[in-house]
């Protein structure tokens, strides 16, 4: 095995290598930042240029575009509230209210050093522990999803900030959403009014870029805040020694919950970095700060969310079965290529795995100086007057949404999804559970389906699977400490008038 290290290090220390790396790290920046350009559309629009590489060499600069996208997204969430992709909805939270108070370049930085750390300690877990996380995904069926998605939909409370009911309105609203296009028992069309086009449901990159983005350029424009001032010195961009040690915890939170997410095949991101930053809050001590710019709250959600990179990768080098929606564009990538993803890929290809090892930690450190340019060269976009800011952010709205199937149908759901964000933003209705709500309702209801057919509509196997049982009961706890959290500040604020 050493042998295999050394000789995958030396290929990926290749000076062609490395400069295809870099050209991966740095497009990948930039696509993860473009509002509807997903890190699966940089991995296709890369692809044409791996034709004529060897499948080494190609499978580094699509690992670079893969990993450094997950991080690009988080550089539009803090500065626009505009999500690049759709796993740094959550970093927005925390971001952008940072970016607000002239902090732009310490949020970047932190979901930088979240990013690095995410990346490099997944892909550890990717390669030393691979076997054992792809028996443990293995026991996930469709009581577990369920199970999962009832979890996360816990997660609701905890994103709604002070006004819990409206926040559980919001959700309830995203989820009878979810509820539009075909029923997958029946075949049926359900909520479609009779048009053709809402058969399909939402696409949730269009949702996103709606109720984030565009409902953000109307805001904006309505009110015509001055530009934040901000600077460019290192002094404003780095982390002071507290400010390090205050993202520990949430690193650490960070990696378990992605990694552990991201073998799971059919999660992703999203899922993750809202789960993390659900129980980060849950048990900090400082809850208030959450949501008004805490940079821990930008460290999770991108810690988990570059952790799920190799999570991810474990199920689908070792099963061929892809993690997520990228990793289900990076195994077609995979066989374009020429390279066979399964249990015998370590003993038939050992050369082009080792490689993609050593280019994992390789690029996980290229990202990282990347990055570092990019804290300081980004947080100078929030000098643009709004007046020229907007509608830039706008165009790119319409086209990432536009790019997505080349459909106008989802140009016009995103801008029908900005107009209801902004109208929920007016009347103080949080968007994050919305999101959640349209992401999990189909994961919660679809699994249901199977489960029942799989018991024959017996309920109780619910509760006669270990991990199924366990995250209900986890969903249970995490609804009723919600519950009491709301109760005791509603006391205060009442005592306090």
């Amino acid at each position: 095995m050493i042998s295999y290290w050394l000789e995958g290090l030396k290929t990926a220390l290749m000076p062609s290598n490395l400069l295809i790396m870099l050209i991966g790290v740095a497009s990948g920046i930039v696509v993860g930042a473009l509002p509807g350009v997903t890190s699966s559309m940089g991995i296709i629009l890369l692809l044409p240029f791996t034709y004529y590489m060897k499948p080494e060499t190609a499978l580094l600069m699509l690992t670079g575009m893969y990993c450094a996208s997950m991080f690009g997204g988080s550089i539009s969430a803090i500065l626009l509230r505009t999500p690049g992709t759709p796993s740094a909805a959550a970093t927005a939270i925390d971001g952008y209210p940072l970016a607000q108070q002239g902090k732009a370049g310490k949020a970047i930085s932190a979901a930088l050093i979240g990013s690095f750390f995410g990346g490099l300690v997944s892909g550890i877990c990717m390669v030393f522990l691979a076997p054992l996380l792809a028996k443990f995904a293995l026991k996930f069926g469709p009581p577990e999803y369920f199970a999962l998605a009832v979890f996360g939909l816990t997660i609701i409370a905890s994103v709604s900030g002070k006004d819990l009911i409206k926040g559980l309105i919001a959700g309830l609203i995203g989820l009878l959403l979810s509820l539009i296009g075909i029923d997958n028992v029946t075949g049926s069309q359900r909520l479609t009014l009779g048009i053709d086009a809402l058969a399909n449901g939402f696409d949730f990159l269009p949702v996103m870029i709606g109720v984030f983005a565009v409902s953000e350029v109307l805001d904006k424009l309505e009110k015509r805040t001055p530009s934040v001032q901000t600077t460019t010195s290192l002094g404003q961009l780095l982390l002071s020694w507290e400010e390090m040690k205050s993202l520990v915890v949430p690193i650490i939170v960070g990696i378990i919950i992605g990694t552990l997410i991201g073998v799971l095949p059919g999660t992703g991101g999203t899922i993750a970095t809202f789960l993390a930053y659900n129980e980060l809050k849950r048990w900090s001590k400082n809850k208030e700060k959450f949501g008004q710019g805490a940079l821990e709250g930008v460290a999770v959600c991108e810690t988990a969310n570059n952790a799920v990179t190799g999570g991810a990768m474990v199920p689908t080098l070792s099963l061929g079965v892809p993690g997520d929606a990228v990793t289900a564009v990076m195994l077609g990538a995979f066989v374009l290529i020429g390279i066979r993803p399964g249990p015998l890929l370590f003993t038939q290809q050992p050369r082009v795995v080792y490689s993609f090892f050593a280019g994992w930690f390789i690029i996980q450190f290229m990202m990282l100086a990347v990055g570092f340019v990019s804290s300081i060269l980004a947080p100078n976009i929030l000098k643009i007057k709004d007046e020229v800011l907007m509608p830039i952010v706008l165009a790119l709205c319409i086209i990432g949404s536009f790019s997505l199937r080349n459909s106008v149908y989802d140009v016009a759901v995103a801008l029908c999804f900005g107009v209801l964000g902004y109208l929920m933003r007016k009347a103080g209705f949080p968007m994050p559970p919305l999101v959640l709500g349209l992401i999990l309702g189909p994961m919660a209801e679809q699994n249901l389906n199977r489960t029942l057919l799989i018991a024959k509509n017996d309920w109780t196997i619910l509760f006669r699977r270990p991990i199924s049982l366990t995250l209900l009961l986890a969903a249970f706890v995490s609804v009723t400490l919600s519950l009491l959290g709301a109760y005791r500040s509603s006391k205060k604020e009442a005592a306090r008038s």
